[in-house]
C-alpha cells in the first residue's frame, strides 16, 4: 500500500507559513508523503503541482481573507482538468459563516486555529479516496 501523498500549499498573497509548516511536519510524522509548494501560489500552480505530484490530498493554508475566491478556484480547476478523487482540505483563519460556502465548492474539511493536529491526520486517513491510495 502506498503512502498518502499530500500537497500543502499557501494560496494567494499570504506570507504567513508557520501553520503550513507545522501541518507538513505532523503529516510527515504520521507517515504521509508531504510536498510543500511554498508561498504565494496561484490556483493554477497548485492544481498543476497536484497533478505533477499525483497528490491524494491538497491541503490549503490561508490567512489572507481571500478564501471565498481562491479556494473555489482550485476545486473548479481540478474539475475542469478532470481530476477526481483528490481530497481538498483547508486550514487557517476562515469565519464559521463561510464554512458551508466552501463545502459547497468542494472543500471537504476546514481546520481552524487550535485544531489538534491528530484530528487533521485522522480526517485525512479516514477520507482519502481508497482508489487513489493503492
Amino acid at each position: 500500500m502506498k503512502r498518502i501523498k499530500v500537497l500543502v500549499a499557501k494560496p494567494g498573497l499570504d506570507g504567513h507559513d508557520r501553520g503550513a509548516k507545522v501541518i507538513c511536519r505532523a503529516l510527515r510524522d504520521a507517515g504521509m508523503e508531504v510536498v510543500y509548494s511554498g508561498l504565494e501560489q496561484t490556483p493554477e500552480q497548485i492544481v498543476n503541482a497536484a497533478i505533477q505530484e499525483d497528490a491524494d490530498v491538497i491541503g490549503l493554508s490561508i490567512l489572507s481573507g481571500a478564501h471565498r475566491v481562491i479556494l473555489p478556484a482550485v476545486t473548479r480547476l481540478l474539475q475542469e482538468k478532470g481530476i477526481t478523487g483528490v481530497l481538498v482540505v483547508c486550514g487557517g483563519i476562515i469565519p464559521t459563516d463561510d464554512h458551508e460556502f466552501l463545502k459547497q465548492h468542494g472543500i471537504a474539511a476546514i481546520f481552524g486555529p487550535g485544531t489538534p493536529l491528530k484530528n487533521a491526520v485522522k480526517y485525512i486517513r479516514e477520507n482519502v479516496s481508497k482508489e487513489r491510495v493503492h
